[in-house]
C-alpha cells in the first residue's frame, strides 16, 4: 500500500496524532540514534543519506529514508526526498509506504503541539508564528489543536510570504495579521505563545522581550550553527526539549549557549517521554506556573515518525 502525501493530510488529524505522539512516548519502542551516510555525487555536491529506524517488538517496524542532494537546487529540484516504510513487526513483511516529508511536517508540528498541551498556559490565545514557511503551516492548526489560540500573529524575513500565510488564514476565518519588522519585539512581548520555525543562524527572537508567562516553541534550529533564540531566552526560560540525545549534539540553541557558559546541560528540566510519562509535569511543577517562561526545544525522533505512520496504516486499512 502505498499512502500519498494528500491521503497523509486526511489520515493524520491534529488531535488524533498529537494523542498517537502522547502514547508512543510512553511506549516500549526501540529507536536507535539515526544513521548517516555521506554519498559523493560526480561533478557534485557531497550527499547525504539518513535512515532513522524505531520498532516495536512484535508489531511495527519503521524507517526513514533521507536523501540530501544539495546540487539539485542549482536544477531546480527538491534538495531533499524522503520516503517512509512500515513493515510487520511478527514478520517483516511490507505495510506500507508513505510520503516522508509530508509525514514529518505533521508529526513535527503535532509534537510541538504535543509539548504545549503541558508547557503553554491554558488559556493562551494568542500566537506568534515566527516563519511563514511550510512548518509555519502546520504548527499553526496544530498549536491550535490544543489551545483555544483565537489570534495569529505572523512575521517571516519574506514580506512575501507573510502576507501569503496570513491572507490563507483570513481565508479560513481565522483572525491573523501581519507583523512587520519594526514591531516584532512589541507583538514577541505581548502573546502567550510563540513558535519559531526559522532557517536563521542568528538570535530571531530575545529573552529580553519576553513577557512572564509565554511558552517559546523552538522548531527550526537543527545543526550546532544554527539558533533562533539567544543566551538571555534560554536563562530566563524553564528548558524543555523533545529528547536530550538529539537536541544536546544537533541544535545550536543549546550547543550555543553551552559552548559559551550561559547555559548548562543540567537545566534541562524534562523531556517528552517524562512530560508524557507523569515523570515531569511541565509547567504546572514549576515554582511560579502563571509567571514561568517556558521553552521548547525539539529536534525530532523517529518515535514520531513511528507514531504517525501507525496512525496512518491503521486509519487506512479501517477504511
Amino acid at each position: 500500500m502505498y499512502i500519498s502525501a494528500e491521503q497523509l493530510q486526511t489520515f493524520l488529524p491534529w488531535p488524533q496524532l498529537v494523542e498517537a505522539l502522547r502514547d508512543i512516548f510512553i511506549a516500549d519502542v526501540i529507536a536507535p540514534v539515526r544513521h548517516h551516510h555521506f554519498i559523493d555525487v560526480p561533478n557534485e555536491p557531497q550527499a547525504t543519506l539518513l535512515l532513522m529506524p524505531a520498532w516495536i517488538e512484535g508489531k511495527y517496524l519503521g524507517v526513514k529514508q533521507v536523501s540530501v542532494f544539495p546540487g539539485n537546487n542549482a536544477k531546480g529540484k527538491p534538495g531533499l526526498t524522503s520516503l517512509y516504510t512500515l513493515s510487520s513487526g511478527a514478520s517483516g513483511e511490507t505495510l506500507a509506504q508513505m510520503d516522508g516529508n509530508v509525514l514529518t511536517g505533521l508529526r513535527t508540528a503535532a509534537a510541538s503541539a504535543l509539548a504545549s498541551s503541558y508547557l503553554s498556559r491554558p488559556d493562551s490565545r494568542t500566537m506568534l508564528m515566527v516563519g511563514a514557511g511550510r512548518m509555519g503551516r502546520n504548527l499553526i492548526p496544530a498549536h491550535c489543536s490544543v489551545r483555544p489560540i483565537e489570534t495569529i500573529y505572523v512575521w517571516d524575513r519574506s514580506a512575501q510570504n507573510c502576507a501569503s500565510l496570513v491572507a490563507d488564514l483570513l481565508e479560513q476565518g481565522m483572525d491573523a495579521r501581519v507583523v512587520e519588522d519594526t514591531d516584532l519585539a512589541t507583538v514577541a512581548g505581548q502573546v502567550d505563545l510563540i513558535s519559531c520555525a526559522t532557517m536563521a543562524t542568528e538570535p530571531v527572537i530575545r529573552g529580553e522581550w519576553l513577557a512572564p508567562g509565554t511558552h517559546v516553541d523552538l522548531v527550526g534550529s537543527f545543526t550546532p550553527t544554527m539558533r533562533e533564540v539567544d543566551d538571555s531566552a534560554m536563562q530566563r526560560a524553564a528548558v524543555f526539549v523533545d529528547t536530550r540525545a538529539g537536541a544536546l549534539v544537533e541544535t545550536g540553541d543549546l550547543i550555543l549557549p553551552i559552548q559559551s557558559g550561559a547555559f548548562s546541560p543540567e537545566q534541562i528540566q524534562a523531556e517528552l517521554t517524562e512530560l508524557c510519562g507523569a515523570q515531569h509535569s511541565g509547567r504546572n511543577q514549576l515554582a511560579d506556573p502563571e509567571q514561568a517562561i517556558t521553552l521548547f526545544k525539539s529536534v525530532g525522533d523517529s518515535r514520531e515518525d513511528l507514531a504517525a505512520a501507525i496512525l496512518a496504516y491503521e486509519t487506512a486499512t479501517a477504511e
